[in-house]
């Protein structure tokens, strides 16, 4: 598979963040600029969902409760049951971290983007993703209160900072949405441009912060293979588990295909402002098992959606007679 420009583009921002850390003074300005950054990306998510859309997902309601309980059921206890790795592939701070990345919210724009590749339900992809996201902002720093305990510096304040930051400006954006929707519509490949320049800002701040730190030494290269092949596992079972889950539900086709894309992702850009204000200074490590659990998750999901609808079109085409066939049995009718 070709890799993806975004992930060299990752990849250069961690580098540019081991050589080049943000200190002091370039520091508060570098978080100050992620912390608008993301405000701003979560603004463009409220003003791009379209009321009326809202609305009419919630009459298919089965479908995301099916999404929320893969998101924050399923997705949790297998980071619960994930612990067996620990010493032999994780270390305590890689477990951590996988273990947040579980608890984050679902993706809007990737499970939109491989649900419509795959011919599934696309409004219900954006509402059920919609809705992961707002229901994240509260849900997830609980989950890490209760699953993460003294690790994640939860409290009061740092639930109100997550909400002020992702969900004031998402009801911003939602209430603005009838003079500005339009136009976000009409410029949404720029605008995209601010999703991954906002994520890429964030991640040179966790990770310049990790530098000054110094706590990079605590990860080595057979940790990192560890990481990636449990990964891996998470990755593969709620893949299956979702696709299989809700055939068992009973749901269709184009259903099941929105359940599998929404339910078994993780939103980077949802996590890295949630583990800033959790983690703090150790947000670095916190946000490596997501960073890469999400370019684990475009690359295969990205196949996947290709498979699904190479199937939905041998489908149409087997389904369908062929147009010589129907000339010769025309002709054939006239003739006698």
């Amino acid at each position: 598979m070709p890799i993806d420009p975004y992930i060299l583009l990752l990849l250069g921002t961690v580098g540019l963040a081991a050589l080049f850390p943000a200190r002091g003074t370039a520091s508060d300005v570098a978080s100050g600029a992620s912390t608008a950054a993301i405000a701003f990306l979560f603004f463009l998510y409220g003003a791009r969902l379209s009321t009326r859309e809202a609305l009419d997902g919630l009459k298919h309601w089965r479908l995301h409760v099916t999404v929320l309980a893969c998101t924050f059921l399923l997705f949790p206890l297998l980071g619960l049951a994930a612990r067996g790795f620990v010493p032999v592939l994780l270390n305590e701070p890689l477990y951590q971290g996988l273990l947040f990345l579980t608890l984050v919210p679902s993706t809007i724009q990737s499970s939109i983007a491989f649900t419509s590749m795959a011919r599934g339900n696309v409004p219900a992809a954006i509402c059920a993703g919609s809705f992961s996201s707002l229901v994240g902002i509260v849900v997830t720093p609980l989950l890490a209160a209760a699953v993460l305990g003294s690790d994640a510096g939860f409290s009061a304040d740092s639930l109100v900072e997550i909400v002020l930051q992702l969900l004031v400006p998402f009801a911003a954006g939602q209430l603005l949405r009838r003079w500005i929707g339009s136009f976000v519509t009409r410029h949404k490949k720029a605008l995209g441009l601010v999703d991954r320049g906002s994520i890429l800002l964030v991640v040179y701040t966790a990770f310049s912060e990790g530098m000054v730190q110094g706590i990079w030494h605590q990860v080595s290269p057979l940790r990192l293979g560890g990481l990636l092949a449990v990964e891996a596992v998470l990755l593969a079972v709620m893949l299956a588990l979702t696709w299989y889950g809700a055939k068992a539900l009973r749901f269709d086709r184009a259903d099941r295909i929105a359940i599998q894309f929404a339910g078994s992702k993780k939103s980077l850009a949802a996590g890295l402002p949630m583990a800033s204000v959790l983690f703090g200074a150790h947000a670095s490590l916190a946000v490596l098992p997501l960073m890469l659990f999400h370019q684990m998750q475009l690359m295969v999901c990205a196949v996947i959606a290709k498979r699904r609808a190479r199937d939905a079109q041998e489908t149409i085409t087997v389904s369908a007679p062929p147009a010589a066939s129907r000339t010769a049995v025309g002709t054939g009718t006239r003739s006698g």
